[in-house]
């Protein structure tokens, strides 16, 4: 017996599309099964990541054959982060108006900003928060991505931006050297201005 259905005076084609609708909603059902599947394995850590949690969970033992070598790069990566922190924290203190208290326990670093008054109309003409449009104008001239302390509820008429000190250590140097070369420039093209208070 024939699938076709031929109606008189259409296309049999249409009418041929029209009792496969079964078939295609069939295999639109079942493909929308396989990207739910696919979108759900995302959920679920992957068999390595699952391997490196339960050994962050569960580091080696004195006895095993692993410790020492374990011992010996955990505490060079602690040294090196301790060293990092330093750079950042002296290279951001020897910029003109930037505050920087030790980053210590964490990551990340907060340095203070003060901002000339020009610097924050500036910003404001641009509709921008004044730590904002340093940051802005941070990435544009070096390509180094921070985030405005106005995200994490500051002072009013403070102003501070985040950053890590996760680059590696050697190029630290090179990394305080492009912020410092971008804040003196800064500063200069917004002073002969009172700066914001602490």
């Amino acid at each position: 017996m024939s699938q076709h259905v031929h109606i008189y005076g259409s296309n049999p084609l249409d009418a041929q599309a029209f009792i496969n609708l079964d078939l295609i909603w069939t295999v639109l059902e079942h493909t929308v099964d396989e990207i739910y599947k696919v979108a759900s394995v995302s959920l679920s850590p992957n068999v390595p990541g699952q391997i490196f949690l339960g050994i962050m969970v569960n580091p080696p033992k004195p006895a095993d054959i692993s410790y020492q070598m374990f011992v010996i790069e955990s505490k060079e990566i602690l040294e090196s982060l301790r060293r990092r922190a330093h750079l950042m924290t002296d290279g951001f203190n020897s910029c003109r108006n930037v505050v920087c208290n030790f980053t210590e326990g964490a990551m990340y670093s907060f340095p203070q900003i003060k901002l000339p008054p020009k610097a924050i109309a500036a910003a404001k003409e641009a509709g921008k928060a004044p730590d904002v449009f340093y940051c802005l104008k941070l990435l544009e001239a070096t390509g180094m991505s921070t985030v405005p302390g106005s995200g994490f509820g500051q002072k009013e008429g403070v102003f501070h931006l985040r950053t890590t000190i996760l680059p590696p250590e050697e190029e630290m140097p090179e990394i305080m050297k492009s912020f410092k070369n971008f804040n003196d420039d800064f500063m200069a093209a917004y002073e002969g201005y009172s700066w914001s208070r602490l």
